[in-house]
């Protein structure tokens, strides 16, 4: 449940609602809101009543939350969730667009992409130094060597850096150079790895499983954010279906029902969604018209080349041109880019 307290609530007041909800085993979360503050009780599920907490003093009215997830909840947090990463501020009006390589495979080719993609108007320069691959005879990553060259691309370039973490133990070491953590569609519900980011204080991308509902996605989200961890995004990538067309279907009706039940940064990902760099500059555009925060896009030099997902990468040349459509689209939006 939330409680809404008054406008004109005193502190003291607000302190002993916090109290009594810890007094019962409960925790509480306090969102600071514009006019009001609102108070998350969150716990285990039995039962509370309403009146044990309405007739305190400054309290205006108890709401049940009916959605299993709590701290995620726009009831909960009904102004959207702001990300700041190096001065770069996601969940705000302007559209944040990360792009680069899937795998980072040399210095060379790193270094070329992220140059290239901040020239064109990317925000944050993405690339793995740990790949989960379907195969164990596929390219795996380079380790901490690419992360140190993720780091390297930083520093010449001035673009924050995103890169996938997929264990609990890897969590210190990805810590150490990057600046949002990513957690991939198979380790969306990794709850120990979702604890684990959740005790650290760097934002989490979050992907979506490839066959989870919108609700288990929320599910893990609340992993991190009850944890501590008030800095994540989520990202729609596609879900596994029927279709064998793409390589996943890109719910697009997820962003604005995400949107709606959410006050997390909402991303979206059209180049694991579809699989083909042809479908990446329209479903990208899609994407923003449904209420996108942001896009993350696979770009890469020499996509023949490429030890990972070439076939969906763009070159350089044509991110560039879908950024140039973008910056078009974007006024109609009223957003920025």
């Amino acid at each position: 449940m939330i409680i809404v307290m008054k406008h004109q609530a005193t502190l003291e007041e607000i302190s002993a609602v916090v109290s009594q909800v810890e007094a019962r085993g409960y925790r509480a979360h306090l969102s600071h809101g514009t006019e009001r503050t609102i108070i998350g009780v969150v716990g285990d599920d039995r039962p509370l009543e309403n009146h044990q907490f309405e007739l305190l003093p400054g309290v205006e009215k108890v709401v049940r939350i009916l959605q299993p997830f709590k701290l995620a909840s726009r009831d909960f947090h009904p102004e959207n969730t702001i990300v700041r990463v190096r001065g770069v501020t996601i969940g705000g009006k302007q559209i944040v667009v990360i792009a680069g390589p899937c795998a980072v495979e040399s210095r060379s080719q790193l270094l070329e992409t992220a140059y290239a993609v901040k020239e064109a108007g990317a925000s944050i320069l993405r690339g793995g130094a740990y790949k989960p691959r379907t195969s164990p005879y596929s390219f795996q990553g380079l380790g901490e060597d690419g992360l140190e060259l993720l780091a390297e691309a930083r520093e010449a370039t001035g673009l924050p850096i995103i890169t996938e973490v997929m264990s609990p133990e890897a969590v210190p070491i990805v810590g150490k150079y990057t600046d949002i953590f990513q957690i991939g569609a198979r380790n969306m519900q990794n709850y120990a790895l979702l604890h684990a980011v959740g005790k650290t204080r760097t934002p989490v991308f979050l992907k979506r499983g490839m066959m989870n509902t919108v609700q288990e996605w929320l599910m893990s989200a609340e992993y991190v954010l009850s944890g501590g961890n008030q800095q994540v995004i989520v990202c729609e990538r596609g879900i596994r279906t029927f279709e064998t067309a793409t390589r996943n279907t890109l719910d697009i009706n997820a962003i604005p029902l995400l949107k709606q039940w959410t006050h997390l940064p909402v991303f979206a990902d059209p180049s694991h969604g579809t699989g083909k760099w042809e479908l990446v500059a329209p479903t990208a555009k899609a994407c923003l018209a449904a209420g996108a925060d942001g896009l993350i896009i696979e770009v890469h030099p020499h996509p023949e080349q490429a030890l990972s997902d070439g076939v969906q990468s763009l070159k350089p040349e044509r991110f560039k041109e879908l950024m140039e459509d973008l910056r078009r689209l974007v006024p109609a939006l009223d957003r920025t880019i």
